[in-house]
């Protein structure tokens, strides 16, 4: 178990926080591309804590800025978009993309006022799909290419998913809590169609010889070796990523009870071929997996019906934020122990003012392996997770 304290060092994440500090110091995807348009040209968001606006000008600029205006407070969100930047609906105060103030409409002609406004405002990239935003100090890092997002031979997509009600501690974790897929993802597979299971408590556990997890520069790799003597290897991309067969589980950190999670899938071409590049991927949003969907536990119910969903229940109902102080840790959660340990190794780092694991500064970085191509050309295991 963690004490309090602990717990709190590994779970907050607004500025100034342990956890805070080092998830500043990575890129998070904030929105598909197709959210911002001409006619909705702003979107609100919520990273890490903070209150922003995204926002593309007249001039095909993409901004971050601090949701509330520095003038009288009022939301961005309802900015109107110029050639210059996003002006304040309230009084007009201009701002550019850098959050430099350009103009103060009411102020005395001549006046130069608006030079001592400045909003706090932070970096976007487009990748993938997806805006990107940074949070951190200058220089930022590169965004990782991770080999399924930049291979050229197949496809991508975008899952939304419904916006997870508790930390983003927790779906991390469950990343390397490898036992609970033959237990609660293969009870669940007995829905019409899935495999057999004659006990429901063990479910397909005992199909699995070992676990074993290995920190690489990219995080952890999880090998799971079953009994017929097959072999899974994925990893969990540090701090924030699980990548799952053919996709990336990316967990962003809205504030500290809430987690925003995106999947950006590949297809591969079956012959091979090289694909044309997109700047727009197909985005899907699922539908909120319980009901009522702006309830919490118990005053909800999830549905169960898939992997996803039996996943939120168990994120979920942790609690906002789970309390670590009173867990009894076990042997099957070995992988749990070394990502907090690699956390709160992580966190020393930043504090000490090192780059932290699996930040990338080259531009020119060939693209990062993360065992993709491997794991899908490796036999299927016996029971299908």
């Amino acid at each position: 178990m963690l004490s309090h304290e602990e717990n709190e060092r590994l779970c907050r994440v607004g500025p100034g926080t342990p956890a805070g500090e080092l998830l500043r110091r990575y890129w998070h995807p904030i929105a598909p591309l197709q959210e911002l348009t001409d006619a909705q040209p702003t979107r609100f968001v919520r990273l890490l804590g903070e209150d922003l606006v995204l926002f593309r000008d007249k001039s095909g600029r993409v901004g971050l800025v601090a949701d509330h205006c520095a003038h009288r407070g009022a939301s961005l969100l309802y900015g109107r978009v110029e050639e210059r930047g996003i002006a304040c609906a309230y009084h007009g105060w201009l701002y550019d993309t850098s959050g430099s103030c350009l103009e103060c409409p009411a102020e005395p002609a001549g006046s130069m006022f608006h030079l001592t406004v400045k909003m706090a405002a932070y970096p976007v990239r487009e990748f993938v799909g997806l805006y990107w935003a940074y949070l951190g100090p200058a220089p930022a890092p590169e965004i990782p290419p991770y080999d399924i997002w930049v291979r050229t031979d197949g496809r991508r997509f975008i899952v939304v998913k419904p916006m997870l009600d508790c930390n983003w501690f927790t779906p991390m974790e469950n990343s390397v809590d490898s036992s609970h897929s033959e237990i609660m993802h293969a009870v669940g597979a007995l829905r019409p169609g899935g495999p057999r299971l004659a006990d429901t408590t063990r479910g397909a556990i005992d199909t699995v010889a070992s676990y074993a997890y290995e920190e690489l520069p990219i995080g952890i790799m999880k090998q799971r070796t079953m009994k017929n003597g097959r072999s899974d290897f994925h990893p969990l991309l540090f701090p924030t990523i699980l990548r799952h067969q053919n996709e990336t589980q990316i967990r962003i950190p809205v504030d500290d009870t809430h987690t925003q999670i995106i999947y950006v899938k590949f297809i591969p071409n079956r012959d091979g071929s090289k694909a044309e590049p997109e700047r727009e991927l197909e985005v899907r949003y699922d539908v909120p997996y319980k009901t009522p969907a702006d309830r919490l536990h118990p005053f909800t119910r999830f549905t169960m019906h898939d992997v996803a969903p039996e996943d939120h229940m168990a994120w979920e109902t942790q609690g906002l934020i789970a309390d670590r102080t009173t867990e009894r840790l076990a042997t099957a959660d070995k992988g749990i122990v070394m990502l907090r340990q690699m956390m709160l190794r992580e966190i020393q780092n930043v504090q000490e003012g090192r780059d932290p694991l699996n930040v990338y500064r080259d531009p020119n970085s060939p693209p990062i392996d993360t065992n993709h191509s491997a794991q899908m050309l490796a036999p299927s295991r016996t029971v299908p997770l």
